[in-house]
């Protein structure tokens, strides 16, 4: 196994913190999570997939639904 030092800027280290905190996890547990879906391919072709079909669909959503609500973009429906 590797080992990955990495310097930090304090507001940056205390965001992260308060990450790892809010998920249940420890600094360093929360920052491989992080990395392992940074590096993990699947998860870049599912955001580009994803980012695609929201510009092409997204007009015909709204005009079907109405705009997304203000406020909650980016908020799962647990978090909501």
């Amino acid at each position: 196994m590797k080992q990955l030092n990495v310097r930090l800027d304090d507001a940056l280290h205390e965001a992260l913190e308060q990450r790892a905190q809010a998920a249940g996890m420890s600094l360093p547990d929360y920052a491989r999570k992080v990395l392992a879906e940074e590096a993990d391919e699947r998860r870049e072709r599912f955001l580009t997939a994803a980012a695609h079909f929201a510009q092409a669909w997204g007009p015909a959503f709204e005009a079907e639904f109405g705009p997304y609500p203000a406020g909650t973009r980016g908020r799962t429906a647990d978090a909501a």
